[in-house]
């Protein structure tokens, strides 16, 4: 049975014509759609990499060679590239890494960043039996005791020293040809250092501050700061021209290069990268390529998969040539051969997403290997190509344009039905009022509703089907079925990014996967230990999008809004939680459980219901409600606590309770309910990885329908942006299709009624259930704090039998294991 077919769908309802439904995958024209709505259709020849997340290259000084630095969620390592023979020469694995790596002047030594290790790696270029290698050196402590310090971007200097940014500990340290400190000169607190550049002719180094906005001037011999010249948000990759006097400076958090005039020492120009120059953030500029003579200037535009072209050539006139379409999050670019080649590390590859790449009960479906885990399925790769010629390059910045559903500020060729209750624009009428928001955690589609015959489900890989989760199936069979929706995000960290947000800032994404990976913490003597923290969830002020979240926006229109768990802290023996971002002071609920498995959805619901009442005797209700009901989580079978079966019956239930009782108010007439899970994470899946569960409810939501549309979280934002009169948080939210198919303007205000559970909540696991030891082992108490390749499997064996084969693992990207602070 091929389930996953392009043509099995049948033909959907959108926006009042009949399209076939589309799944993400290769099209016949080559493009290949993610299951965002945007295409990778990359130019040159694509080489597949051993492992994930390559987050830096560094050019050799004089042979063709190229080194690739990884440092994702699978074993960090440095690949040694020969971009003349187009071929891997070596392999050399590092304990662990962090975004920094160079040649040293004359080409012998690599130098790579230890990471949390807090050392920097010394690899000898050597030859052996006609091979080139990569043979370990002396390794340099650059660490203080009991002081995180994290080494990144690495710079060498022409007396055989270094210059590198400690980024934890907010230092710029210099040592020389021995390894010895000459100074650690203080930075500004929280200011993230990312990478320095040091001009030979004026002996100053430059340093880009990622968390200030701001890129400092630092006298190279003795650490004394000189100037700071202001950059747009995450000021991040640099490069000097020849003559050392621009320095271009890509601004992560914008889509935007900072040129900084180092001659009269002030800011020359700003170049807009984005396809659009109006367009909102998010195309995330994260890495630099100058050409000779500082003609041609390269930027990698991560999240719109291309890079842009600028003549530089006039200083304070660059503009912008076109677009290359590349591969999938690229992280690195380089001109090569005297600018006649370009090549790219793509940070998740060439290939796009995919699913379970076997039938469950196959061979290939008995493979429950890392091959298929989430931090493989998505290896990097390198685009190599030519300097296109102007005539190619218009035809790749045309191809560039049609793998973006951006058009401006707005998705392009959107037709809303004339009596949508969805407004075309912002600030349009429409007769919702309120939006309620519910987000859960980590199920794909068919774990839940692969057992609905009327969508595009695999039963064979349901574990939670109507038995234990009735109110999922009931809302989704009364209102509407997506069996097309699908989440940006890979984990949790990022997961409640693009929830709330539309998108996962450069520091998040850099962060997750290596913290993930069991490689984010390391011990600092003195019983003390060193960790990246949770990147996540206003835990980093500098994990915040230039625009915000839901929150901000509401903020910013002077709409009413309250959270519930999302974004707080949780209460604690008595005492009230605590908002982790300004726009939540006194717009949360204090006594609201965020997530932890210790507290059942009942009582989240019962704490909700109670503030209704209030709402209700007061007649009033903010616009925007955000719950958090994270129990469909489970606690895998630790002894004791309730069965993975038993929890997801608490999460269902307690959706059910809260939808009837909103449903039963005088606001329910204008109320429209999006549910939706913060990430796929791990979960089975046969038509992609990022498929998940969403659910409607409302008087305006049309009912006992399936809707095949391909919709995402940024959709189901964009939605209720449109309903609130919001402007897009990100290009994502912007470019994301509205659900106009999924509402009617002949409102139907029959309130839903809540289904009893089926499943006993009060079902335990046995002291000798399957997994129940190392399910002890785990911390649920924090999101993804667990091995959660582990705890699929063991939520596969406890309901499907010890003895069922498992499928191959089927998620959205590089996740394994979460570090304490």
């Amino acid at each position: 049975m091929q389930l996953r077919s392009f043509h099995l769908l049948s033909l959907a309802c959108l926006l009042g014509g009949t399209l076939q439904a589309q799944l993400p995958g290769t099209k016949s024209s080559g493009e290949i759609l993610l299951s965002n709505g945007w295409s990778l259709h990359p130019e040159g020849k694509q080489f597949s990499l051993p492992a994930d997340l390559p987050i830096r290259t560094a050019l050799h000084p004089n042979l063709p060679l190229v080194a690739i630095q990884h440092a994702g969620n699978r074993a960090h390592k440095v690949v040694l590239f020969d971009w003349k023979k187009q071929s891997i020469l070596c392999e050399h694995d590092i304990p662990k890494s962090w975004s920094g790596m160079t040649f040293s002047r004359d080409g012998k030594t690599l130098f790579v960043s230890g990471g949390v290790d807090d050392r920097i790696y010394q690899l000898e270029l050597a030859r052996r039996k006609n091979r080139t290698l990569l043979r370990r050196g002396k390794n340099i402590d650059v660490g203080a005791p009991k002081v995180l310090d994290l080494p990144s971007g690495i710079c060498a200097t022409p007396d055989g020293g270094l210059l590198v940014p400690l980024q934890r500990s907010d230092l710029l340290l210099r040592l020389n040809a021995k390894g010895e400190t000459l100074f650690r000169s203080n930075l500004p607190k929280r200011s993230f250092p990312f990478e320095c550049a040091y001009s030979t002719k004026e002996g100053v180094v430059y340093v880009s501050l990622w968390g200030r906005s701001q890129v400092l001037a630092m006298d190279g011999k003795t650490g004394k700061k000189l100037k700071s010249f202001p950059t747009g948000q995450h000021p991040s990759a640099m490069v000097l021209d020849q003559g050392g006097e621009r320095l271009f400076v890509s601004n992560g958090n914008e889509n935007s290069v900072t040129v900084i005039d180092l001659k009269n020492q002030k800011i020359l120009q700003t170049l807009h990268s984005a396809l659009f120059p109006d367009a909102p953030p998010g195309s995330t500029p994260n890495s630099l390529s100058l050409g000779p003579k500082g003609k041609l200037l390269l930027v990698a535009n991560a999240d719109n998969n291309n890079l842009a072209v600028f003549d530089v050539s006039e200083r304070g006139e660059g503009r912008n040539l076109g677009f290359i379409p590349v591969g999938w999050y690229p992280t690195s670019v380089q001109f090569l051969d005297g600018a006649k080649k370009i090549l790219v590390a793509n940070g998740k590859g060439s290939k796009g997403s995919r699913a379970n790449p076997g039938e469950p009960g196959s061979k290939q479906g008995l493979r429950f290997s890392r091959d298929n885990y989430s931090g493989s399925m998505f290896l990097g790769s390198l685009s190599l190509m030519d300097f296109p010629s102007p005539k190619r390059l218009g035809l790749l910045s045309k191809r560039a344009y049609q793998c973006s559903p951006l058009q401006g500020r707005e998705r392009k060729g959107v037709q809303r039905p004339k009596d949508s209750p969805i407004p075309l624009k912002p600030g349009g009428k429409s007769p919702i009022r309120y939006c309620v928001y519910i987000i859960k955690e980590n199920r794909t589609y068919d774990q839940v509703l692969g057992d609905l015959k009327k969508g595009n489900g695999d039963p064979r890989l349901c574990l939670f089907p109507r038995a234990v989760t009735p109110n999922h199936h009931a809302l989704a069979e009364e209102f509407v079925l997506l069996d097309n929706f699908y989440v940006e995000a890979e984990v949790s960290a990022d997961g409640h990014e693009w929830t709330m947000g539309a998108y996962a800032s450069d520091f998040v994404e850099r962060t997750w996967p290596v913290t993930y990976g069991g490689k984010g913490s390391t011990r600092l003597g003195g019983g003390k230990r060193g960790s990246l923290g949770y990147p996540a969830e206003g835990n980093f002020e500098i994990a915040i999008p230039k625009n915000g979240y839901l929150f901000d926006a509401a903020k910013r229109a002077g709409i009413s809004y309250r959270s519930y768990g999302e974004f707080v802290s949780n209460p604690n023996q008595g005492k009230p939680g605590k908002p982790r971002i300004p726009a939540l002071v006194g717009h949360c609920d204090p006594h609201y459980p965020s997530f932890t498995m210790r507290v059942s959805d009942q009582a989240r619901a019962d704490r909700f219901l109670q503030e209704l009442k209030g709402f209700v005797k007061r007649d009033e209700l903010p616009r925007l409600l955000v719950l958090r009901l994270p129990n469909d989580h489970t606690s895998g079978t630790r002894p004791g606590v309730p069965t993975p079966r038993a929890f997801v019956a608490d999460n269902d239930l307690a959706l059910g309770r809260i939808i009837e009782a909103l449903s039963r108010t005088r606001f329910w007439k204008e109320m429209a309910i999006f549910v939706v899970e913060d990430d796929a994470q791990n979960g089975h899946d046969h038509v992609d990885a990022h498929r998940t569960v969403a659910l409607l409810a409302g008087p305006f939501v049309k009912r006992g329908v399936a809707i095949h549309n391909m919709y995402s979280t940024s959709s189901m934002l964009r939605t209720m942006e449109l309903i609130l009169g919001l402007e897009p948080l990100s290009q994502f939210d912007a470019a994301a299709l509205p659900m106009y198919a999924c509402f009617t303007s002949q409102p139907d205000y029959r309130p839903f009624s809540k289904r009893e559970a089926t499943w006993p909540l009060d079902e335990v696991n046995a002291k000798n259930a399957y997994g129940g030891k190392r399910s002890e082992k785990m911390n649920f108490d924090r999101e993804d704090a667990i091995d959660d390749l582990a705890l699929n499997e063991i939520l596969w064996k406890s309901i499907k039998g010890v003895h069922s084969p498992n499928p191959a693992p089927v998620h959205a990207a590089f996740v394994r294991k979460w570090d304490e602070d």
